[in-house]
């Protein structure tokens, strides 16, 4: 069913089949409690035989409900059997990104402290023991992390802080130099901070696209996204923009629109998700509202994507891309729906939660397990055994799978 062995990241993952609709029973519970009343997983990550989720959240139970554990925003668990493992690192705020490599694990997120070490934002921790690597102790003004990826023998690094976008050294913490463009500007004076907010590497580390609130990357115009050359010594802007992510969708609150990025295993293609409702009138085709898009990589200034999947008014937060599927999770009601306005237009097909979309046709595949909307999950993870799924919903295929559901391939 799959090509490859299973490194950390979904773009490195070949599926030749759909996953089940049917999730696995044997996954962890993440729960409320009197600490953390609404709970999410915001990051997923495999090492060997083991899961690594991180977001905020604190109380976990066994998959019957017999055993229960404390775990403050990251937990490790196998990925056979469920079972929750002893890691259990004191992280003192959200968790959004994790790298695994070797016997680390590289975190990010709003935290200050791990084990009581100050580390705001970044911090490189045993993966076994969940001690910090004090050996790593990275320098930079606070913020939040919200993606890291190790590509070129560095440590990139994304999120809301004063680089936005910056490469480390993976041993020490310090910065290396190698991605020296500076990430400015905001698309709309109700947008938020300056942000790179996700990215993803492409399987053979040579391209870097990102996506996040700037509008311009080494004093040349950008909005909303753009692709770094990743070089051997030095990353370079590439030509690759998109000129009507310019623009605003309907929903003028909702201006920082994108939402998640994935390339293609075969690194030919990548995948944006989106926010901001529906497109302004006459834009149904080129405006990533609330949709999935898919552009190629070697087409330096498109005139519009290759194929563009609606939602009609609903948030797609996350996207893995298998070779297979294109999976879309978020708070949609919908796919196949560039009529709907919050409603279900010509043509439209449910799938609450979740989706699947065709890679080459850009049409709703049948998959359709449904899982609960909530505000929508924010990470998806591709394995050679199938699909993690992390969110903020109960239920997942009709079964309840607080948090994390598994979709194993068939």
């Amino acid at each position: 069913m799959t090509a490859i062995a299973a490194p950390a990241h979904s773009s490195d993952i070949v599926h030749t089949a759909v996953v089940s609709a049917n999730p696995a029973d044997f996954t962890p519970k993440v729960l409320a409690d009197s600490v953390v009343a609404q709970p999410t997983v915001l990051a997923l990550a495999e090492r060997k035989n083991a899961i690594f989720a991180g977001g905020h959240f604190r109380s976990v139970t066994s998959a019957d409900g017999t055993e229960n554990f404390v775990r403050d925003n990251l937990m490790r668990f196998s990925s056979t059997t469920g079972a929750v493992l002893p890691f259990a690192p004191v992280v003192d705020g959200a968790v959004w990104a994790i790298e695994p490599r070797g016997k680390a694990l590289f975190i990010g997120g709003s935290f200050t402290h791990v084990n009581g070490v100050a580390r705001p934002g970044l911090a490189k921790i045993n993966g076994i023991t969940g001690q910090v690597i004090k050996k790593f102790a990275p320098r930079f003004s606070p913020g939040t992390i919200t993606e890291i990826r190790k590509a070129r023998g560095r440590l990139i690094v994304g999120g809301a802080y004063r680089g936005k976008l910056k490469a480390f050294d993976p041993k020490t913490g310090q910065r290396t130099g190698y991605i020296g463009l500076r990430v400015q500007g905001s698309v709309a004076d109700n947008a938020g901070q300056t942000d790179v907010y996700r990215f993803a590497v492409s399987p053979d580390k040579r391209r870097l696209v990102a996506i996040g609130n700037f509008t311009s990357v080494g004093g040349v115009e950008r909005w909303r996204a753009f692709m770094l050359n990743l070089g051997k010594n030095r990353a370079k802007l590439n030509a690759w923009s998109y000129d009507p992510l310019k623009r605003l969708c309907t929903a003028h609150s909702l201006p920082n629109y994108l939402k998640d990025v994935d390339f293609a295993p075969d690194g030919s293609y990548f995948v944006m998700v989106s926010s901001g409702y529906i497109p302004q009138f006459g834009r149904v085709g080129t405006d990533v509202c609330d949709a999935a898009a898919r552009f190629e990589v070697d087409v330096p200034a498109p005139a519009k994507p290759t194929w563009i999947n609606y939602t009609g008014g609903d948030t797609l937060h996350s996207v893995a891309v298998s070779g297979a599927a294109v999976y879309v999770q978020g708070h949609q009601r919908w796919l196949d729906n560039p009529h709907g306005t919050d409603s279900a237009g010509a043509g439209a097909v449910d799938r609450p939660g979740i989706g699947a979309i065709d890679p080459a046709t850009g049409a709703a595949l049948p998959w359709n397990p449904g899982k609960s909307r909530a505000v929508g999950g924010k990470d998806m993870l591709l394995t050679a055994s199938g699909l993690w799924v992390g969110s903020d919903g109960k239920y997942f295929g009709g079964e309840y799978r607080p948090r994390i559901a598994f979709a194993p391939l068939p």
